[in-house]
């Protein structure tokens, strides 16, 4: 019996060591050099008492945690899904009647921590069809419609009057948030086609929409007979139960009737006035290959107060954009017409190797990037945050449209890394020759050529053929 107890007493001291060996050598495996650090700087400050010191090593192990918690969100998400372009899947229908559908974007937040920074806006697309209408409604948000496809009659209802202005394909307008507005598709047999940027002023990223024919019977019917002062029998009346819906089918007449507006004007004189044609101004660049239109933030003023611009690419069939980036803005954009690709190279959702020699000799940590791409076809969004370089191509069948809402873009440029004007070529000479160790003429020969941002695209690329 003794001599059990020795053996199990000598057994559980073995099993004990070899348990606080393996977690040493797990601690020395996942110790992080930067959290070491930060403790160790908060043990070596001569001004800090000794609570100080316990507290600031608290905040390292918090931070370390965070870090942690977030690398492995990260990771997780890169493993399912391309952050920054969105398909059909990724879209919530909010209203849909036989005649026409409004389809919301999931928050952009949802997808990954990287693209909180533009959390608050609400991307929205609505679809109605031939000789529709749609009924009033206001928004606890401002929005900045664009009209992808399609002819139509917008009503802004005033304070005292109702303004009506005609819209076509390139059109962009703002609407304040609270404004009732209304729209009426002119076209018997083609469907209206619109892109909406919501900014919400009450909840971040969601938006409400309010229409007086349903929410009116909301409030309790003795109150609205003091309100209207009507009977409750004629209110009914009005208010009945069988509503057509908030998009429906309306006659010839009634389109025509409501087709009589007044022209929309630029520049604008009052907040909220007319549509602004965008593809009606001068290209920001144009050449055989693809034309680029932007808005800017002082024409229409109205996105100046919003930090908004807009722009519009048409990318010849077969041709690509330049390898490029912006500075500032964070560009939200969606696929018009046509098929083609993107490719955005990323910093965040990579590994870290090691690399020896270099002119300075030794060893470091050497970050990677990761090129995240995605074919296009209509209807499909994609997002480029600041900083982030890209391209975009069309196929090889029909020319690509792409509209681009670009926030936050007080300051920003856009500086393209290939062709004419590329910012490589305006680097230096010396540093040029420094960082590429070769001579600065070879390395221009490589970045520069006479097109500005258009050019040919690969003559053979399997993948986006088809």
């Amino acid at each position: 019996m003794k001599t059990k107890l020795v053996l199990f007493i000598i057994l559980l001291s073995l099993c004990t060591n070899l348990l606080a060996a393996l977690s040493r050598h797990e601690e020395q495996e996942e110790e992080d050099p930067e959290l070491t650090t930060c403790m160790h700087q908060c043990g070596h400050q001569q001004q800090y008492s000794k609570s100080d010191k316990q507290a600031c090593i608290r905040s390292c192990q918090r931070y370390h945690q965070m870090k942690k918690e977030r690398e492995e969100e990260e990771g997780t998400t890169m493993e399912t899904q391309n952050p920054y372009v969105f398909d059909n899947e990724d879209f919530r229908t909010r209203l849909e009647t036989q005649d026409g559908r409004v389809r919301v974007l999931n928050k952009f937040s949802r997808r990954s921590k990287i693209l909180k920074g533009i959390s608050n806006y609400v991307l929205v697309t609505m679809e109605a069809k031939g000789h529709t209408f749609t009924s009033p409604t206001y928004f606890d948000s401002d929005a900045v419609i664009f009209v992808l496809k399609g002819r139509a009659v917008i009503g802004l209802v005033r304070e005292d009057k109702t303004d009506r202005f005609n819209l076509e394909d390139g059109d962009m307008m703002r609407v304040a948030a609270g404004t009732l507005v209304y729209f009426v598709n002119k076209n018997e047999n083609q469907n209206l086609i619109l892109a909406n940027l919501f900014i919400p002023l009450t909840t971040p990223g969601d938006y409400k929409a309010f229409n007086p024919e349903l929410f009116l019977t909301a409030f309790s019917m003795d109150k609205l007979e003091a309100a209207l002062q009507t009977p409750r029998e004629k209110i009914r009346g009005v208010f009945h139960e069988e509503l057509e819906g908030t998009i429906f089918k309306i006659a010839r007449e009634e389109v025509e009737a409501l087709s009589k507006v007044k022209e929309g004007f630029w520049p604008f004189s009052t907040q909220s006035g007319g549509p602004f044609n965008l593809l009606g101004t001068r290209p920001y660049i144009s050449n055989q290959y693809g034309r680029l239109f932007q808005s800017s933030l002082d024409k229409p003023f109205e996105l100046n107060e919003l930090n908004l611009v807009l722009s519009f690419s048409n990318i010849t069939r077969g041709s690509m954009t330049a390898p490029s980036y912006v500075t500032r803005a964070t560009k939200i954009c969606i696929v018009g017409e046509g098929k083609g690709y993107v490719e955005i190279v990323c910093p965040h959702y990579v590994s870290s190797s090691r690399y020896s020699g270099g002119r300075g000799g030794g060893t470091k940590d050497k970050a990677l990037y990761r090129r995240l791409s995605s074919e296009l076809r209509e209807g499909m969004v994609f997002v480029v945050p600041a900083g982030h370089p890209f391209l975009v191509g069309a196929g090889k069948e029909d020319d690509l449209h792409i509209v681009c809402y670009e926030v936050n873009a007080r300051g920003n440029k856009i500086h393209a890394l290939a062709g004419k004007n590329n910012v490589m070529s305006a680097m230096d000479k010396d540093a040029k020759q420094l960082t590429f160790m070769q001579p600065a003429e070879k390395v221009d020969e490589i970045f520069s050529r006479p097109e500005t941002f258009f050019f040919p695209g690969p003559q053979h690329n399997d993948y986006y053929d088809h």
